[in-house]
């Protein structure tokens, strides 16, 4: 193997020999390189190409979108289609419009790098989205690099955006008791209840279904998760973790026998008309509850009680500083919430464990002294 750098009016070129080819000498020239130092480099890592695969590939000119496109269309049997709706939003919204109409092969670290600066300078996204979008450009062009389509995975020269974890929103005993009082002619104090008292998504709340519980152990099983489009009950939940058991305490199930008085009476009212999904938290005619009519209610009980303005998913946050706050293991809350590992668990809820420190401290210095 041998090669060759050549000047050409005011540029330069290069010639790789690729060896004979049915007899017939084969070679490759590419041009264009405005110093002899460009050249002689370039034919440098075509000759370490050829070495390392025994063949030649050009670079591909395949646009960065349209690459994208075949890539999300492979990414969509693989993951749920609630990340899939999200995958292609930040797409198409978000990267494709800077990156998109470069070349993928001549895609540069410094174009990925000025994509996240405009992001995070603009407020256009969060900082936990920016960091959705380095991962999608990441995981992309890895993949790009293994088909042979680019040299190398330039967006693993770039930082990884950081986050900075804003401070969780969440109500005290107090808080939680006058909500409550509140809601509880409401036709959603069985769901808000289910949140403040098991930490179930809400989601899972909407999903769940009457079979679901075990009123003689007093025990739930999360089994399946409704969309956040309210349309589609999908099997499973979101992490393997996620299926899991959950005890109740006594006043929630108390709370469950009486609702589902309700629940049988409206079935016998509408007769053919009740669709029985045998769900909890439903319609007057037994359909799966829209999440936006969930977070109406929600958002006018808290004007109503004069608490602090949460969102629903604060509910399961409340639920699991409470546990924490009372000493309850963070193992026990981290099996109760459906997180894989406890370590999500004591990331999340960091702000409570200085507190547990010093009332530890204060135990032990009770105990021994």
């Amino acid at each position: 193997m041998a090669g060759s750098v050549k000047k050409d009016g005011n540029t330069w070129y290069y010639i790789l020999e690729l060896g004979k080819i049915n007899g017939k000498r084969k070679q490759k020239k590419k041009r264009g390189f405005k110093t002899k130092k460009e050249a002689q480099n370039a034919l440098i890592e075509a000759e370490h190409t050829l070495l390392k695969n025994g063949t030649f590939n050009e670079p591909s000119k395949m646009l960065y979108k349209d690459y994208l496109s075949t890539w999300l269309n492979d990414k969509k049997v693989l993951i749920k289609e609630s990340t899939f709706k999200t995958y292609s939003w930040l797409i198409d919204r978000y990267i494709i419009p800077y990156l998109g109409d470069i070349e993928i092969s001549k895609i540069r670290p410094m174009d990925i790098q000025k994509l996240y600066n405009e992001l995070i300078s603009k407020n256009m996204l969060s900082r936990e989205n920016v960091q959705k979008v380095h991962s999608l450009i990441n995981n992309s062009l890895k993949k790009a690099e293994r088909w042979e389509l680019v040299k190398r995975n330039v967006a693993s020269l770039v930082d990884r955006p950081k986050a900075f974890k804003s401070e969780l929103k969440v109500w005290d005993v107090e808080e939680v008791k006058s909500f409550l009082a509140t809601a509880q002619d409401s036709r959603y104090y069985i769901a808000f209840l289910l949140a403040l008292t098991t930490g179930m998504r809400q989601g899972e709340i909407l999903a769940l279904r009457w079979k679901d519980i075990d009123f003689n152990n007093n025990i739930l099983a999360v089994k399946q998760t409704l969309s956040h489009t309210g349309n589609k009950i999908i099997p499973g939940a979101k992490t393997k973790a996620g299926l899991r058991s959950i005890t109740l305490p006594t006043e929630t199930v108390n709370a469950l026998v009486k609702h589902r008085k309700m629940i049988q009476h409206e079935k016998k009212m509408t007769e053919v008309l009740y669709k029985d999904y045998d769900l909890i938290v439903c319609t007057n005619v037994g359909t799966p509850c829209n999440p936006r009519n969930l977070s109406r209610s929600f958002y006018s009980l808290i004007e109503k009680s004069k608490v602090s303005r949460i969102r629903f998913h604060d509910l399961r946050h409340t639920h699991a500083t409470l546990l924490l706050k009372q000493g309850i293991h963070p193992k026990i809350v981290a099996e109760r919430l459906g997180h894989a590992t406890i370590r999500i668990t004591l990331d999340t809820y960091s702000h409570v464990l200085p507190t547990m420190q010093l009332e530890t401290a204060n135990k032990i210095n009770e105990l021994l002294f």
